[in-house]
């Protein structure tokens, strides 16, 4: 089985004191290194995903509309806008590992990796197929939405899933549990 590793929106926004900060965001960029650190060379392609909103305009109704609340379900502050240092992945993530880079949310609302785009315009799906991947562990931000939806649209692609609980941080305890519930239902494989 040829296994890639996908990273999911480590990003200042997302940690610890960002527009979005999840608690445990922070122990899970020193988690990933160390898992880079111990095991890198056993996947045969490690992806990172980052949100990488438009400036400009609400991202497809993504961004809540200037004066009003956002819902955190369906619109939300604005974050990892295009160039800011929010955007950026978190400093302690060691990028020297990542092979490749995907970029989602650009003028829409995009919560799974594999509705990103490569530097070079590629979906994930297509890069994966090419390399000959058939298995993807699954680490990253947020449990309840974008490793959410990234590891159920690789069992739609028919990818062999894992997700590595002590690797992820989520908004909300409820909706997080709700996730693995669901993920764990879909075949996805929780360690």
């Amino acid at each position: 089985m040829a296994r890639a590793l996908l990273i999911v929106d480590v990003q200042n926004d997302f940690t610890e004191g960002g527009a979005l900060g999840v608690a445990g965001g922070n122990a899970v960029v020193a988690g990933i290194d160390a898992l880079l650190d111990r095991s890198a060379e056993r996947y045969t392609l490690i992806v990172g995903s980052r949100d990488w909103h438009d400036a400009d305009g609400d991202n497809g109704g993504h961004f809540a509309a200037p004066g009003e609340a956002p819902d955190f379900v369906d619109t939300w502050p604005p974050h990892c806008v295009q160039g800011t240092p929010g955007a950026d992945y978190h400093p302690e993530l060691d990028l020297a590992h990542i092979d490749l880079h995907v970029r989602k949310g650009m003028g829409e609302p995009a919560y799974s990796a594999f509705e990103g785009r490569t530097l070079d315009g590629r979906g994930l799906a297509e890069v994966l197929r090419e390399r000959g991947i058939d298995a993807l562990d699954i680490v990253g931000i947020a449990t309840d939405y974008c490793v959410r939806a990234s590891a159920l649209d690789a069992r739609a692609a028919g990818l062999d899933v894992r997700v590595y609980t002590d690797l992820i941080a989520g908004v909300a305890p409820e909706s997080s549990a709700a996730a693995l519930r669901e993920l764990a239902a879909a075949g996805v494989e929780l360690r």
